[in-house]
């Protein structure tokens, strides 16, 4: 059955996507750095949340982080799995973290206001 989380780790997925797609748009107003690393911010965050709809709630935040961290950071230094071209910058190593940071924080954000919402609060 699909309940709430499911359905949220997806609609997260799909806005990592979308932020992904519209980096070149975005980096029009707010410059290079956006070019340069909205893509891997965009990526590791769509990736928290995709390894978080595969483990179906069997996992914890810290280890799901961990995960999502490992495959973005393996993509990256390994230049795509060999398959994909890839740019390497070492900046791309920190920005992959902040993007499974920020999905982590917005794990918690959405779980407290459910947990708050079902207590009626």
């Amino acid at each position: 059955m699909i309940g709430p989380r499911q359905i949220r780790d997806v609609l997260l997925i799909l806005l990592g996507v979308a932020c992904l797609l519209s980096k070149r748009w975005l980096s029009e107003s707010l410059g290079e750095l956006t070019f340069s690393y909205l893509g891997n911010v965009a990526v590791s965050f769509a990736v928290y949340f995709w390894v978080s709809l595969a483990a179906r709630e069997r996992l914890r935040r810290g280890t799901l982080a961990l995960l999502a961290l490992l495959a973005v950071e393996t993509f990256e230094l390994t230049d795509g799995f060999g398959i994909m071209s890839n740019v390497y910058d070492r900046f791309d190593l920190l920005a992959n973290a902040l993007g499974v940071a920020l999905a982590c924080c917005v794990d918690i954000g959405s779980s407290r206001i459910s947990w708050l919402s079902r207590r009626g609060a």
